[in-house]
């Protein structure tokens, strides 16, 4: 899960990356998708960190929130490919 984190956030910060570019000017669409992406990356994160920090008592419950989150940001990734193509 933290390898697929780290991915997801080197693929966020190459498109806003993209954004920066000198004498291009994004569209509102683009940087609406990376503010999407980031907030749901930190939310997958968020959960992780949660999990990592539980007891056992509660990991159950944070394991299924930890792995909504990664699939919202997993679907969250395909819509915008599916966009920009």
């Amino acid at each position: 899960m933290e390898t697929q984190l780290k991915s997801w956030s080197l693929q966020i910060d190459d498109m806003a990356a993209r954004t920066q570019v000198p004498g291009v000017q994004a569209g509102f669409d683009a940087l609406m998708c990376i503010d999407e992406l980031k907030a749901l990356h930190a939310v997958a994160k968020s959960k992780l960190d949660e999990f990592r920090a539980a007891g056992d008592a509660e990991r159950t419950r944070l394991k299924v929130e930890m792995e909504i989150a990664c699939t919202e940001l997993d679907a969250a990734f395909k819509t915008r490919g599916r966009r920009r193509k």
